[in-house]
């Protein structure tokens, strides 16, 4: 999937994803955008379930072979599921990032909108991609 931005998903200024699951739960990881620019990741840090999140405030961190980044809440909830196969596995982050490589799900909080994420065109247009 290297160098795509699936239309069905929305998408933060800090390149973060976000699909609505069946249940209504919001699953997240960071884009194929941000894991190409990061380079090789072999640590990653995730939110604990039950902890509330903030749109927008740090949630858990990446680790690659250049540097170390935050993972931002792309909306504000609880956290109710977390992938903990990608901290055994990091790498999955990067040879699939919109599958196998999610971060977490998040119950959102009362009144929360997604209408403030980027659709996958802002998305292109917002990297220059």
């Amino acid at each position: 999937m290297a160098g795509q931005t699936p239309e069905n998903l929305r998408y933060t200024r800090e390149h973060e994803w976000v699909e609505v699951t069946a249940d209504g739960r919001v699953r997240f990881g960071i884009t194929d955008h941000a894991q190409d620019a990061l380079g090789d990741i072999v640590f990653v840090t995730l939110p604990t379930v039950g902890a509330a999140v903030s749109a927008g405030d740090p949630c858990g961190e990446v680790e690659s072979t250049k540097s170390v980044s935050d993972i931002y809440a792309p909306v504000s909830g609880t956290v109710v599921a977390r992938n903990d196969a990608v901290e055994t596995s990091p790498e999955t982050i990067n040879s699939d990032p919109y599958g196998a490589g999610w971060l977490a799900e998040v119950e959102l909080a009362e009144g929360t909108s997604l209408d403030d994420l980027l659709d996958a065109a802002a998305y292109v247009e917002h990297t220059g991609a």
